[in-house]
């Protein structure tokens, strides 16, 4: 394996024990720049290392040859196409390997980018349900507090209507008296007239009887006292 592919393999080819040299990952998938890229060197150093060996292993088993099979510009030229083939392979490795870091550094920017959006939206998602949960907290409070001055002003209107019944059964218990009292009074009224008239008829029979006016007035006297002392 060639020198050059050996440094790029410490450089790029780092194993998990060579963690202490290696960058920091931002995310989870941040490595795979690095293993994209890697894994190009190490493919561009087995190349180099291969070509290198079939080169030496062509001259070496053409001068060992029986009767020297190969001339010096035979192997001078498989040496060549050798290091052509390994060149061309590494030009190869070379323009393929930019694209491929581009490739996998946007990969992974896209996924970190991604990863991102998602906590963010489960954020979002959890601040609002947070919202929800406590307006919903208000909403029944709101209820409870709406309930019990509902409750409230039942028993206050309750008391209200109790309390003008007691005062209209009063009024009505006072205006039953007062009645009574008043057609109590008018029938009094009633039979003292009926009395007064009573006496002046019986006046009058006595005075057609011809009575002495002392008799008249006795019976008068007595007639009324008896009609005061029966009502």
């Amino acid at each position: 394996m060639g020198p050059g592919g050996g440094k790029d393999q410490k450089r790029h080819g780092q194993g998990p024990g060579d963690s202490e040299e290696a960058g920091p990952i931002l995310c989870p998938n941040a490595g795979l720049q690095d293993f994209g890229e890697g894994t190009l060197m190490r493919t561009l150093s087995v190349l180099l290392g291969l070509g290198a060996g079939l080169a030496f292993a062509g001259a070496a088993g053409a001068a060992g040859a029986p009767g020297g099979g190969y001339s010096a510009d035979q192997i001078h030229d498989i040496i060549w196409r050798s290091v052509n083939f390994v060149v061309f392979a590494a030009i190869l490795i070379k323009l393929v390997a930019r694209p491929a870091k581009e490739f996998f550094a946007k990969r992974s920017q896209d996924i970190s980018v991604t990863l991102e959006d998602l906590e963010a939206k489960k954020a979002e998602a959890a601040q609002a349900l947070k919202e929800a949960e406590e307006r919903l907290a208000k909403v029944a409070a709101e209820r409870e507090k709406i309930l019990e001055t509902f409750v409230a002003e039942g028993e206050l209107e309750k008391a209200k209507i109790i309390q003008k019944a007691e005062a209209v059964a009063t009024r009505i218990k006072e205006m039953a008296a007062f009645s009574i009292q008043a057609e109590t009074k008018k029938a009094a009224q009633e039979l003292k007239k009926e009395v007064v008239d009573l006496a002046t008829n019986l006046a009058t029979d006595l005075i057609k009887e011809k009575a002495t006016y002392a008799d008249q007035q006795g019976l008068v006297e007595n007639y009324l006292k008896k009609v005061v002392e029966t009502h």
